[in-house]
């Protein structure tokens, strides 16, 4: 099989790694990749975005399927146009996609199916949503922009007056363009948080293992939001009884209603959970894998992806095996210094092929490329994710700790508490 990947970061490098294992992948290319991907795959000059260009490249070289892995292009269509041209695809079609293109959309099936999630209101006029804010006054309270944000359009406010800057900031100077169009506000709720991603077919949905995340920049999560500085699988918190009654109460009923509202949903469902004192509750959906979370659970994950993406579109996945090894992984994010504000790029890299010999340690690119001297060098925000397998987790973050040295860049930045909280 020729199979193409859509997207640049860590998590497409990851979804390659993964493919390429597989005995049906022949060739693998990805639009438009990044100075790692290019090592596993070849890299194409499209933009992920970039719909008729990647459909005319994939009926151009015959590919046999294609994955996305970004958010954006999802929301755009571009499952629904390489269905149009008569292409293999993977991932949610656009009225299926909305699941994380509308916080709104979201939080009203939720509602509709009892599905737990936070109380909400959402808002169209920046007055009104003051108003309210003023009248409800029970801090701290969160802010929501609607659309896509990059991850970043969340706000916890913790008074009246960080309120009110929030509610101009994702409403009135509009910081997330026109994500802020609609705001949603939500009830605050408290627990840890955990991440399962899952495979779905339309109607069947397979839970992955899990996984958490750390948003913040720095160590005790202090500092501003991130798209991800670390992460590491499995959760301690989600227990074998929790995992049940998520499966019975939150992934199904999900699953279920989104085909009952006419929005089949075939491809990744990432549920951000909340493990609150009244029961696991939905933060968040979003319609691909997470990143960084793919870092960790594909490194798990036993067995051939490809029959697992084959399926998920087939409608026949109830009859895959899915496997995972019993182990666990830890991915530290080698970040630029200023992420997430402002930072330099293209420094040279050192250590890129410390673990090149290795099964237990391995290094996705997220934002990388290559300088006219053909060395890699630092592209973006997020440079790399460093990943380590262990027995356990303690064992794994003290292997990503002690062997993370071998890698590095100028005013390189990492967290140095990544699963330790």
């Amino acid at each position: 099989m020729k199979i193409l990947v859509v997207g640049s970061g860590g998590r497409e490098h990851a979804i390659v790694w993964k493919l390429k294992q597989s005995p049906k992948c022949t060739e693998i290319f990805c639009a438009p990749g990044n100075a790692g991907i290019a090592q596993d795959a070849a890299c194409v000059k499209i933009a992920a975005t970039d719909i008729p260009a990647l459909v005319a490249f994939a009926k151009e070289k015959q590919i046999d399927l294609t994955v996305i892995g970004m958010d954006d292009p999802l929301m755009l269509g571009v499952v629904d146009a390489f269905e149009e041209a008569g292409l293999r695809v993977f991932g949610p079609r656009k009225n299926a996609a909305i699941l994380e293109g509308s916080k709104a959309f979201s939080k009203e099936l939720m509602h509709k199916y009892g599905i737990p999630t936070a109380d909400f209101w959402e808002f169209t006029e920046s007055e009104a949503a003051k108003t309210f804010l003023k009248e409800h006054d029970t801090y701290p309270i969160v802010l929501k922009a609607d659309g896509l944000a990059l991850g970043k359009g969340v706000l916890i406010c913790n008074n009246e007056e960080e309120a009110m800057a929030g509610v101009d900031e994702i409403m009135v100077s509009k910081k997330f363009g026109s994500a802020g169009d609609c705001m949603v506000i939500e009830e605050f709720m408290t627990g840890p948080e955990v991440s399962v991603l899952s495979f779905c077919d339309g109607t069947t949905v397979r839970p992955m293992v899990s996984a958490q995340d750390h948003k913040r920049a720095f160590d005790h999560d202090q500092g501003l939001n991130t798209g991800g500085m670390g992460t590491f699988s499995p959760s301690k918190y989600y227990t074998p009884e929790i995992a049940a009654f998520c499966e019975e109460h939150i992934f199904k009923p999900t699953v279920a209603a989104m085909q009952a509202e006419g929005r089949t949903f075939k491809g990744i469902i990432f549920f951000g959970l909340m493990l609150t004192p009244n029961g696991p509750k939905v933060l968040e959906y979003n319609a691909r894998f997470g990143d960084p979370e793919t870092q960790v659970v594909l490194p798990r994950l036993k067995g051939d992806l490809v029959d697992i993406f084959e399926a998920c579109i087939d409608g026949t996945l109830e009859q895959v095996p899915i496997d995972w090894e019993d182990n666990a992984a830890v991915c530290i994010v080698l970040a630029s210094g200023g992420y997430p504000v402002k930072y330099a790029k293209g420094y040279p890299i050192e250590g890129l092929h410390a673990f090149d010999d290795r099964d237990d340690m391995m290094i996705f690119h997220a934002g990388t490329a290559l300088n006219e001297e053909g060395q890699i060098v630092t592209s973006g925000g997020r440079v790399l994710g460093i990943v380590a397998l262990d027995r356990t987790l303690d064992e794994a973050i003290a292997k990503g700790y002690e062997n993370l040295p071998q890698v590095h860049f100028k005013d390189v930045h990492f967290r140095t508490d990544i699963g330790r909280k």
